[in-house]
């Protein structure tokens, strides 16, 4: 089924890496949006099914980081180009996360403290959407670069990952008494935010094709400071560890899985 989707993504982007790069992150922004329905139609989840299935998400995001991203950098360009890349990506990432004013759903408002009664709960939510879904699109632009078919893969990986992320976004909104077409447009916005940033990548390296090895470092290290963070504390929050644990576990076994057989 994957190596279709591959043939299917090769087939109607022709070869262009820009179009490959869109395709491949609308399966991110159409597998989040499936994931918010049944939060949108009124579901309520369990919380260990929902701290399990973040712990899903965060298995497969270190699987595809190492395997997608920072192996093929270093086969590329060597250490010495990956780690400065790596380095400056989860530094981004601590700057955004620190300097950017930002509510999680749960654990509340990030940033400057002054800030925060400027800026309307909806825009902090998407500001934290923005900041969470960054790495994710860059790392399947900076895939699609090296190839569409690890593009493609990084995709589905990251799409997974997404189903439960996108129900972890739209269930809180909708119980909070927002409207459902708006938390469903918040949850959209989420794989949207994926499929702008998986350009990126692309756009630099048809600048310069040496920036690849530093690019896929860069993804690699954002992801990995997000996982970390972001995912595995969440998923820790409210003493289900067990369960996060075992799903974190799951995600890594499936993610060598996909990644061995597609090999």
């Amino acid at each position: 089924m994957i190596g279709s989707l591959v043939e299917a993504v090769e087939s109607a982007s022709g070869g262009n890496l820009y179009l490959a790069a869109v395709l491949a992150g609308s399966i991110c922004a159409t597998l989040t949006f499936i994931g918010a329905l049944p939060a949108a139609l009124g579901a309520r989840s369990a919380g260990k099914m929902l701290d399990a299935g973040l712990g899903f998400s965060a298995g497969v995001m270190l699987v595809a980081a190492f395997t997608s991203l920072i192996l093929p950098g270093i086969e590329l360009g060597g250490l010495a180009q990956v780690l400065p890349g790596f380095v400056l990506g989860s530094a981004t990432i601590f700057m955004i996360n620190k300097y950017l004013p930002h509510e999680h759903l749960a654990k509340g408002f990030e940033g400057p403290e002054e800030l925060k009664k400027r800026l309307r709960m909806v825009w902090l939510l998407v500001f934290a959407i923005i900041i969470h879904n960054f790495p994710e699109g860059l790392a399947v632009g900076a895939s699609i670069s090296y190839s569409i078919r690890e593009g493609v893969l990084m995709a589905v990986a990251i799409g997974i990952q997404d189903v439960p992320e996108g129900f972890a976004v739209a269930m809180p909104l909708v119980g909070m008494g927002m409207g459902v077409g708006k938390a469903l447009g918040i949850a959209l916005l989420s794989g949207l935010t994926e499929v702008a940033m998986a350009v990126v990548p692309v756009a630099a390296t048809s600048v310069s094709g040496s920036l690849l090895p530093a690019l896929l470092g860069f993804a690699g290290g954002s992801m990995i400071y997000v996982v970390s963070h972001e995912v595995i504390p969440e998923t820790h929050r409210h003493g289900r560890e067990d369960a996060a644990t075992l799903g974190l576990l799951a995600g890594f076994m499936v993610m060598l899985i996909l990644d061995t057989a597609l090999g």
